[in-house]
């Protein structure tokens, strides 16, 4: 890798990193013995760290890092004898981490211990999320047990990792061992461990952590009281989730949206409902959950009732709303209902990517119009696994298995892979059209 870093720096135009050279910097040495008052040697080589650091940040920001890696501006820097600092080395593992850059990260590690940044509790966090962003947790680990003395940010990062990676046990021990060297956490700290013991699901360590939390003191906020509600929720307890939810006095509309979110969950109509009419503000997360809620336990109606009541108000439905409100119509055949929405769909232009294509196929097809979800499907700008699959399988439900397969050939040309359910439908054309042993040879 390195190898091939240094023989792109060496076809790279020379003049691209003549803002490095030393001969700049000893010709400004010259100028301050003849004017004392002209920037020193120092203030000249403190701009070229500036700018050194400035090329590799917008390699990151960019994204396209295969055109001139990030690694390579800091080979040429430390030939051109500029000495990396704290900035440097985050900027560059920020890069990295775009690009998948394992090996170089590795390298630059390399490069941190050497230069002693490694006690720089910024740079080992840039290191250790450069680890976990690729997978490597032990690396990360060892990142974070090479630190003296870990600080309350690199003890958080840690145990992030481990949520991230679903690791609650994992993490739960390293807060523990967090609390026994005497680290007080903070409000993001204490979000991530009850986030853990909601992926463990055990409602007596959701309570331990509870408990924690209100003899330690520390504040809870509203990103806290929805992350205690939602533990609870993946715990088990609706009733341990609601009774929070009332004694906190952090309800803001993303706390009352959770509360209607564990309330689906767990399928508690009578409580969802008397939340959403009781929220002092609405947005449109709330509509969403509650016509996904109306839609996922077969009251129909009722999503679509909602649907009409959001659509006068004050919020405007969004991509979301409208994928729960045509599952609504496919579901209960309301063909009428679901052809209103295309409509509304197409006269406020909300459907430009084509991401509502497979979602209208499928609602013609279950509500007996296969003509209207071929047409759709032809003009459809977005032919991907889900609209493909929502034609086939719509046409195979109409009997129509040759077309299905025709279809199901372009697929296969067009170099979309299927999926279990695409396969399904294949099968039932298959078995439509009478085609056995074609059935056969594509199982």
């Amino acid at each position: 890798m390195r190898a091939c870093i240094q023989q792109r720096f060496h076809q790279l135009p020379h003049t691209r990193f003549s803002f490095l050279h030393p001969p700049r910097i000893h010709a400004y040495t010259v100028a301050n013995v003849e004017n004392p008052s002209a920037p020193s040697r120092e203030d000249y080589a403190y701009a070229n760290v500036f700018l050194w650091n400035t090329m590799i940040r917008k390699q990151a920001e960019n994204g396209d890092i295969t055109r001139d890696p990030p690694l390579l501006y800091y080979i040429q820097g430390l030939r051109t004898g500029l000495r990396p600092n704290g900035q440097t080395f985050m900027y560059l593992l920020k890069a990295l981490v775009c690009g998948k850059n394992v090996n170089e990260g590795e390298e630059v590690h390399a490069s941190v211990v050497r230069t002693g940044f490694a006690s720089s509790e910024f740079v080992s966090g840039a290191l250790l999320g450069f680890y976990v962003a690729n997978g490597f947790i032990g690396q990360a680990r060892q990142v974070f047990d090479e630190m003296p003395q870990p600080g309350l940010v690199l003890w958080t990062l840690m145990i992030r990792a481990y949520v991230c990676l679903t690791l609650p046990g994992e993490a739960l021990e390293l807060f523990r061992m967090m609390r026994r060297v005497g680290v007080m956490p903070d409000m993001v700290a204490v979000a991530t461990v009850v986030s853990a013991s909601g992926l463990l699901g055990d409602l007596g360590v959701a309570k331990t952590i509870h408990c924690f939390i209100e003899k330690s003191g520390v504040e809870v906020d509203a990103f806290v009281s929805s992350t205690l509600i939602n533990t609870y929720g993946e715990c088990g307890s609706l009733t341990d989730a609601y009774r929070f939810f009332q004694e906190t006095a952090m309800k803001n509309t993303v706390v009352w949206n959770t509360m209607i979110h564990q309330s689906l969950e767990h399928n508690n109509l009578d409580l969802r409902k008397q939340l959403f009419d009781s929220m002092p503000e609405r947005d449109v997360a709330s509509w969403n959950s509650m016509i996904r809620g109306f839609a996922n336990v077969g009251q129909y109606e009722e999503a679509l009732a909602l649907f009409h009541d959001m659509e006068i108000s004050v919020f405007r439905p969004n991509t979301l709303t409208l994928l729960s409100t045509l599952s609504a119509c496919a579901s209960h055949g309301a063909l009428e209902a679901g052809a209103w929405i295309h409509s509304y769909v197409s006269n406020n232009d909300l459907n430009r990517d084509g991401s509502l294509d497979s979602s209208l196929i499928d609602m013609y097809s279950k509500c007996g119009d296969i003509a209207k979800a071929i047409q759709i499907f032809e003009e459809s700008p977005r032919r991907d696994l889900f609209t493909w699959t929502s034609i086939i399988c719509g046409l195979a439900m109409h009997g129509h298995g040759k077309k299905a397969l025709c279809y199901f050939s372009e697929m296969n040309e067009s170099q979309v892979s299927p999926d279990e359910v695409t396969m399904v439908g294949v099968l039932s054309a298959c078995a439509h059209a009478g085609l056995i042993e074609q059935g056969r040879r594509y199982f």
